[in-house]
């Protein structure tokens, strides 16, 4: 089987983007650890506890893996970005989080793409989505799917950034691609425009010349942090609930915009108003995002988001919702939205 005949295969599953990248140690490892030893990592232990080292080799996943075939699948929808929305009592969530866990819809195309490729080759595979202890951005980038930006995301010269990535890893030996060019030049849109300032510059030899500071972004805060974010950086959070979009929203390379045939990913509900958020029970957010990546935040998380959304809204519509979060029993919860009181009496 060859390449060709894989890549047309990928897209009759349903993803825009298919390349091929060898499974060899990721000399990306290096920038890796350089950025998990000066602590930009935050608290995500799962990037630094003992999987760190796992994602040197793709072969650590799969011991018989020779190739790593790499996807993306666009997931951009004609909805407004955060940039064009200015409603401060509604809720923002990331543009990936909108519709169904892509990691479910992921897995089974790659899925489908193993058995398509099984009818006409024997081999062993293992599907990988962005869960796995994998340098994904770094393999797809040496597949050809794109090169890894200043704001850290994978772009695509006709596709843009809006892409979820996955790979299955086989046993074939394939013939690699070859990675892009670097194509954003002098620009400087991404680190300008990010509320907190979480874009970095770094001096690692050979290495990019920007990083992404966890401890200062909002997504790391609003999904992975379970504890208060510095009050330093609150004001830049606005209205985001879930994630952040901003570094991509003012990307060139987004100008073009392709919208998603993938009805999982429409919106179920477009920027919700906070008053609700608010007041759901933890039974009505399980069902509100069942089966959405915004459940990874979980329950109290979520609630101090939208305190802190609140607070920056300055609206004292939301002093009654916030004096009954304020008695919440998570201390982040309570802690939060007495300081959104406070922003609003102010």
């Amino acid at each position: 089987m060859d390449g060709a005949t894989v890549k047309e295969l990928a897209r009759a599953c349903g993803f825009e983007l298919c390349g091929i990248a060898a499974a060899v140690p990721a000399p990306e490892y290096g920038y890796f650890q350089s950025w998990v030893a000066g602590g930009l990592a935050g608290e995500m232990r799962y990037l630094t506890d003992q999987r760190a080292a796992l994602r040197r080799d793709a072969r650590s996943l799969l011991p018989e893996a020779r190739s790593v075939i790499c996807v993306g699948k666009l997931y951009d929808t004609p909805w407004p970005y955060s940039t064009e929305f200015h409603d401060a009592e509604r809720a923002w969530i990331s543009r990936y989080a909108w519709g169904d866990d892509y990691h479910e819809l992921l897995r089974r195309g790659l899925e489908d793409l193993a058995r398509r490729m099984r009818a006409r080759a024997d081999f062993t595979w293992r599907v990988a989505v962005d869960t796995a202890p994998l340098l994904e951005r770094a393999y797809a980038r040496r597949a050809g799917l794109g090169w890894i930006a200043k704001n850290t995301c994978l772009i695509n010269e006709e596709w843009g950034s809006w892409l979820f990535l996955g790979e299955l890893l086989v046993s074939l030996e394939l013939e690699p691609d070859a990675p892009p060019p670097d194509r954003c030049g002098s620009c400087t849109r991404c680190i300008d425009a990010c509320p907190t300032q979480a874009l970095v510059p770094i001096t690692e030899p050979g290495g990019p010349a920007w990083a992404l500071d966890a401890r200062r972004c909002i997504s790391y805060y609003t999904i992975e942090c379970r504890g208060d974010a510095p009050e330093s950086l609150r004001a830049g959070f606005g209205n985001l609930v879930f994630g952040c979009d901003v570094c991509q929203d003012v990307c060139p390379w987004n100008r073009s915009r392709r919208a998603t045939e993938e009805p999982g990913f429409a919106p179920r509900e477009f920027a919700p108003l906070l008053e609700r958020l608010g007041a759901l029970t933890e039974t009505e957010f399980a069902a509100m995002f069942r089966q959405s990546p915004v459940r990874r935040a979980k329950y109290a998380g979520f609630l101090r988001n939208v305190a802190l959304a609140m607070g920056n809204s300055r609206s004292p519509r939301f002093l009654p919702v916030l004096e009954r979060l304020a008695r919440h029993a998570d201390p982040a919860v309570s802690a939060t939205a007495a300081w959104a009181q406070r922003q609003i009496q102010s």
